[in-house]
């Protein structure tokens, strides 16, 4: 088997001093830290390579002509983002504000940018790159606030190198295409808080106020080692591919099994009757039990070749930390607990991941609360409240019978809050005490307008 081994190293924050940009960022200063940028871009490649199931399997040196040379890949990475994704954000993050005002353009900020499929993305590439950037701009003509989003291939930021770690500036960076008169040459814009300037071609070309006082990037990260999310297992899922590869191979070879004559002698004429008309008949000796006739047995490591993967296969998601949710033990989890154990691991990462996204989120709306036309108060983003929902399946008897059990001990409100159907358990209160209160004047108008009968008939 090949030696399977880690091809990238992590990538490193991009640092610099502050003083190198006491004059603004210099052209010479860009083109250097874009060739540092450049040096993280095979890894970027190989991440999104085993998501999209382009594996370095195809990349091994073809084998003899004849031998079987299959190459076989199985997406885990994309079943691990895919599976890690839904369960942990599969239902919509909620974004409210205590001042309706605040919450009114909120909203509608949220929907001009749909922002559900937004956050999507966003998560996705920092499960498959370990990082992404969140970029801010205003909309040419109007006053509204739009976002989109760039993968740390085509964008970065350069913090400061003291422990705040402030970032300084941040660059988007592409080249032309083959189709232009720039071909191969770099384009695109530094972002600084102060002002955002265009380049091209190695030369700057035109800049513009930022208006929002800050660098209009938000960096969203998994983790603070900037790691994917299949990336531990990167390993592991090549060294699989090649064990299912070989034992494609082998199964291949088996079915090539060499025919043995032994005792006689075949003429080439006897050979081709045996391949096309599958006829043995072997004549010629005067002692027929000394011919044998059988195919050849090739050795086989079927038993070690299964157990090989059985073992990497659960490493895999036991060092991802992600339930493989097709697997049939899941079905023995009837009850909320016993799947609660089964998706612990993933609830755990998905939490520490949920503290990444919210102070991603936060500098988002402060981004947002900085311009006058989005929020009155700059200092409006601190009051937002961040709501995570893990998407699961939900045994509404087993909440049922816990919340009946929860009465006369707890408050109504937090009965109801048991109830993954309630979404809103102090409006439902007051809807309950609507219906009740609607029923007994229903009795009472009943009590009071029906006409007694006549005692006599």
């Amino acid at each position: 088997m090949a030696k399977s081994k880690r091809p990238y190293l992590l990538p490193v924050t991009l640092t610099c001093d502050a003083a190198e940009i006491e004059n603004g960022v210099s052209m010479e200063l860009v083109d250097k830290y874009i060739g540092k940028h450049s040096d993280m871009l095979r890894r970027y490649d190989y991440l999104e390579n085993l998501y999209r199931g382009f594996h370095d399997v195809y990349k091994e040196p073809e084998k003899e002509s004849w031998k079987p040379d299959n190459r076989l890949a199985v997406n885990f990475p994309r079943y691990i983002t895919d599976t890690f994704i839904g369960y942990a954000y599969g239902i919509p993050i909620k974004v409210g504000h205590p001042d309706d005002n605040v919450a009114e353009s909120i909203s509608d900020f949220e929907h001009d940018n749909e922002i559900s499929d937004h956050d999507a993305e966003l998560v996705k590439k920092c499960c498959i790159y370990g990082h992404t950037f969140e970029y801010a701009y205003q909309e040419d003509g109007t006053t509204r606030t739009r976002l989109t989003s760039f993968t740390p291939k085509e964008l970065f930021v350069v913090y400061d190198d003291t422990v705040k770690s402030r970032a300084l500036f941040a660059v988007r960076y592409g080249r032309h295409g083959v189709d232009s008169a720039n071909s191969g040459k770099l384009y695109g814009e530094i972002l600084t808080p102060e002002r955002i300037e265009h380049f091209d071609a190695g030369a700057k070309t035109n800049e513009f106020p930022n208006p929002y006082g800050l660098i209009p990037v938000v960096e969203w990260r998994l983790n603070d080692e900037r790691m994917g999310l299949f990336e531990p297992v990167a390993g592991l899922i090549e060294a699989y591919n090649h064990t299912i590869g070989e034992k494609a191979n082998d199964v291949e070879a088996f079915a090539e099994a060499y025919l043995a004559v032994v005792g006689a002698e075949l003429d080439e004429k006897g050979v081709y009757r045996i391949h096309d008309n599958r006829l043995i008949n072997v004549y010629g000796t005067d002692n027929a039990k000394d011919v044998m006739i059988q195919f050849l047995q090739k050795p086989t490591a079927d038993g070690t070749q299964e157990n090989l993967l059985n073992r990497l296969e659960k490493l895999i998601y036991q060092i991802a930390m992600v339930a493989n949710i097709s697997d049939e033990s899941f079905g023995s989890a009837t009850s909320g607990t016993a799947l609660a154990y089964k998706l612990q691991a993933m609830s755990n990462m998905a939490l520490a991941f949920d503290r990444k996204i919210e102070k991603s989120i936060r500098k988002r709306y402060k981004l947002f609360c900085s311009l006058s036309t989005n929020a009155a108060d700059p200092d409006s983003y601190r009051d937002i409240e961040i709501t995570f929902s893990r998407n699961i399946p939900k045994n509404q008897k087993e909440e049922a019978d816990t919340a009946q059990q929860l009465s006369g001990i707890v408050s109504h409100e937090t009965q109801l809050k048991v109830l993954s159907v309630v979404e809103d358990p102090a409006a439902e209160i007051d809807r309950m005490k609507a219906e009740e209160s609607s029923t007994q004047d229903s009795v009472l108008n009943r009590t009071m307008f029906t006409p007694k009968e006549d005692e006599n008939g």
